[in-house]
């Protein structure tokens, strides 16, 4: 559990350091768009009030509460989940999941909605859409939980 603990620590740090340099330092609040290497990465102010890609949105307040609950449930879930875990990948990837979920929750907490700021394109292809790294290293803990964590069934660990 500690390095799940530590894992989740370094990306709740990283993800609100990095939200704090790029809207507060970096002004991107006022300056809405910032050119870094276009057209591969540009930082967009977004505020996301729904879950990915904007979806349900539209009743702002509520679904900031909901999505904090809903949240919150999950970390306990993985936390639940990773107990007497062994294996390294899958402690590392619940704390990629718990670091980055905490992240935007503290956006959701302060702001009232997350922050997204990175923008990538290639190939001609146009992206609209924004992203964070707590939104990087959600998506990363959930794909290695999958593929690295144990089913729970700690019988089957003990005789491998």
């Amino acid at each position: 559990m500690r390095l799940l603990s530590l894992t989740a620590l370094v990306v709740f740090g990283l993800d609100q350091l990095s939200k704090w340099f790029v809207v507060q330092y970096l002004d991107l609040i006022n300056r809405g768009v910032i050119e870094v290497a276009p057209p591969f990465l540009r930082l967009t102010m977004a505020w996301n009030r729904g879950i990915n890609f904007g979806l349900f949105a539209n009743d702002a307040n509520t679904t900031r509460w909901v999505l904090i609950g809903v949240a919150v449930v999950i970390c306990g879930v993985v936390l639940y989940w990773m107990r007497g875990e062994q294996n390294r990948y899958a402690l590392f990837s619940g704390g990629l999941l718990f670091g980055g979920a905490a992240g935007n929750v503290i956006d959701r907490i302060i702001y009232g909605a997350v922050a997204d700021f990175l923008n990538m394109s290639c190939c001609g292809i146009d992206n609209p859409f924004a992203f964070n790294i707590a939104d990087c290293a959600i998506f990363l803990g959930a794909v290695g939980l999958v593929i690295f964590a144990s089913d729970g069934d700690k019988s089957r660990q003990t005789k491998a």
